[in-house]
């Protein structure tokens, strides 16, 4: 860095904030002990910076200590810190350390945004505590904030995972009735659940409506769907919307080759495999 140009906050942040993206935190240190230096103070953005980076590599303890060192400085966590302390404990599997923190959050005067209960509800997701999902999903109806994709992504997700297809279809239904509109994800996880409960109707159904929609399917949303039709033995529609791709200017991947020829395989097709 040349020393001769001065650099304010706004900029030390963004060097920051790269460094620890890049996975250099020690980078990350140095940039800050320069502006220490030059009487640059840090900031709130500069803190959730490194709380963030030291929650991300598992380091939740260090990360405390940052915002501890914060809070000495006169300088007040923000929704922005609290979201990064809650997803430090979920990714570290500790549920019951990210509600603590959710509820302190509250109890000094921070209200959660949609970020904060989706942080919350794919924690809850990843640890298959359904009842504890659904009940914060159902309090974000009461707080205020509005659910947004990520919010219904996420539990769409956690739903089929653990089998629960209806469920997640009746969540679709909630999502479009407040006015949330479905993205690929959104389709990636209804199909693919509903694949594997063997629901083809309902998936053909769901994809032609995504389809009619308007929405931009990518080709792994096409390979749930063909790879779901050839296992349930419909290997001649699953070869027919193989060949379809190129109609909606789509290329087979690795993948979708890869289903074609074990289903042939293992129908005894082996000349339509190759």
């Amino acid at each position: 860095m040349d020393n001769n140009i001065s650099l304010d906050i706004v900029t030390y942040d963004i060097l920051v904030d790269a460094h620890c993206k890049d996975g250099k935190n020690f980078k990350a240190i140095d940039t800050i002990d320069t502006m220490k230096k030059q009487g640059i103070e840090l900031d709130v953005v500069t803190y959730n910076i490194l709380v963030d980076a030291h929650c991300r590599e598992g380091m939740v303890f260090e990360a405390i200590d940052t915002v501890d060192t914060m809070i000495k400085q006169v300088i007040e966590p923000n929704v922005v810190t609290y979201n990064a302390l809650i997803n430090g404990h979920c990714l570290q599997n500790r549920m019951d350390k990210a509600r603590k923190v959710f509820h302190l959050m509250i109890k000094k005067g921070c209200a959660p945004d949609i970020s904060s209960y989706n942080i919350m509800i794919n924690g809850y997701c990843e640890d298959r505590r359904i009842e504890e999902t659904m009940e914060l999903f159902h309090e974000i109806f009461q707080k205020g904030p509005i659910p947004d994709t990520v919010t219904y992504n996420t539990l769409t997700q956690g739903m089929c995972q653990l089998g629960r297809v209806s469920s997640a279809c009746e969540l679709l239904r909630k999502m479009l009735a407040f006015g949330q509109v479905p993205n690929v994800v959104t389709c990636l996880n209804l199909l693919n659940g509903l694949c594997k409960s063997d629901k083809l109707e309902e998936a053909l159904e769901l994809f032609r409506a995504m389809r009619n929609s308007k929405l931009e399917l990518n080709i792994v949303c096409y390979n749930i769907l063909i790879g779901g039709l050839c296992k349930s033995g419909h290997i001649e529609v699953g070869k027919e919307l193989f060949h379809k791709l190129s109609v909606y200017c789509l290329k087979p991947d690795v993948y979708t080759y890869a289903i074609m020829i074990n289903r042939f395989c293992k129908q005894g097709l082996p000349d339509e495999a190759y």
